[in-house]
């Protein structure tokens, strides 16, 4: 009996193990459904919170999708109809962060619980796992999207008078939304496909394959701690959040705005901090929902400059904020030199965090944005009933955000470089040692 060849006997220990692997298709199932099913429940209890559960014509499982498929970047669209001779015109722009994060750590933790324990993984298992959690994610996030759908009816008023313009012209408006399913899966991909990209950059357990463990010195450690500047934020305004609740009332709209959107503020305060600025403006019956400072800085007839000068002519202590990142940057920056090899140089810690915090500065700045309007005109000619129409619109400053967040990326990172070197670290051997 001939002796099994090198390559068959490799070709069947690799089908046993993909056979024994923790990652098929069951696994692939729970993570999606695990990730989709926190984002459901956070998005539901937030829009409760807000008061959306006593939306007419039991709209609230329809908006709690559409929350959901906003949050994965989906494409949800504003419609209007106000009879023959009126129109409408609606747009929303905007992600709740709160419900994106708990998403992404969910199918991050889902996409690596299998992967640990291991040294390489070679491209192909990879790609398979991932696959497999794609093709489930796009099944379910259909489902999502055409269950994203609704109309309402508007009242143009409390008094007679307009109710009657409404019947008499036959434009009583209407303002629905839709899930656009096609886009919403491209976008909803390029999220997934993110996520996964940042959780196996950051975990230092996962496996990469042979090809990129040369990466895996310089990258692993400045994602890792940007991911941790980044919850780091979050779980400061959770904390205030929460201070807040307690002691100053209005805890239901504090907790939906917690719910919904604790990222887009907190992350927007880590701008502010690193020095940034924002433009915007809020008009007409919408508004940022707190802290109200904000809204006292973009509610002007004209585009207002948002930035901690502004900011603090309304209240002096947003300079808190410049205090909060001065310690937060250099502390990520200390554990990015720590998780470093030793033979890293100081001005290889300044450039890496130049670069990680400039990336994650533009990532916030393009989720972050706020782009909202709502009108209703007869004849083209105005708005009709008093406060139906709205703005609310907020866009950073990209490239001084993107040079500040170099500039304190290497300063903070050559800083964190000097203080590791008092660490004992991976590749490091002591004197006798």
């Amino acid at each position: 009996m001939s002796e099994q060849t090198p390559p068959r006997r490799a070709g069947a220990q690799r089908a046993e193990q993909d056979r024994r692997a923790p990652h098929g298709w069951l696994h692939a199932l729970a993570a999606v459904l695990a990730s989709l099913a926190a984002m459901a429940v956070v998005a539901g209890l937030g829009l409760w919170a807000a008061g959306a559960a006593d939306l007419p014509g039991g709209a609230f499982p329809s908006v709690v999708a559409a929350v959901v498929v906003m949050a994965v970047g989906g494409s949800v669209g504003l419609s209007g109809d106000a009879g023959l001779i009126a129109e409408t015109d609606a747009g929303l722009s905007v992600l709740p962060l709160s419900v994106s994060l708990v998403g992404a750590l969910v199918v991050a933790a889902g996409f690596l619980r299998p992967l640990r324990h291991r040294a390489v993984a070679d491209v192909r298992e990879l790609a398979a796992w991932a696959a497999r959690i794609a093709v489930l994610w796009v099944l379910l996030l259909t489902g999502l999207g055409l269950l994203a759908r609704h109309r309402f009816a508007i009242a143009l008023g409390d008094g007679p008078a307009p109710g009657e313009i409404g019947d008499l012209l036959d434009s009583s408006p209407e303002v629905g939304f839709k899930t656009d399913v096609p886009l919403t899966l491209v976008f909803g991909l390029l999220w997934l496909a993110g996520v996964l990209f940042v959780a196996l950059s950051v975990s230092r357990g996962a496996p990469l394959p042979a090809r990129l463990l040369r990466f895996h010195e310089s990258v692993r450690p400045a994602a890792y701690a940007m991911v941790f500047l980044l919850l780091s934020y979050a779980a400061l305004g959770l904390a205030a959040g929460l201070v807040v609740a307690a002691t100053r009332g209005h805890a239901a709209e504090t907790f939906a705005v917690l719910l919904l959107g604790l990222p887009n503020l907190v992350w927007l305060a880590f701008t502010l901090g690193l020095g940034a600025s924002w433009e915007g403006r809020v008009d007409g019956p919408f508004g940022l929902p707190m802290p109200r400072v904000l809204d006292e800085v973009l509610r002007t007839p004209a585009d207002s400059t948002l930035s901690l000068r502004t900011l603090a002519e309304h209240d002096g202590r947003v300079w808190w904020l410049l205090v909060v990142a001065a310690v937060l940057v250099p502390t990520a920056a200390f554990l990015m030199a720590a998780r470093s090899p030793a033979r890293m140089r100081t001005w290889q810690h300044a450039v890496h965090m130049a670069v990680a915090l400039a990336l994650t500065v533009l990532a916030v700045c393009l989720l972050a944005g706020v782009s909202a309007h709502y009108g209703l005109s007869l004849l083209g000619i105005g708005d009709l009933g008093g406060g139906l129409s709205g703005l609310v619109e907020l866009r950073p400053h990209l490239w001084k955000a993107l040079l500040l967040a170099v500039a304190w990326g290497l300063v903070s990172g050559f800083l964190g470089g000097v203080l590791a070197r008092r660490v004992h670290r991976r590749g490091e051997v002591r004197p006798g040692a």
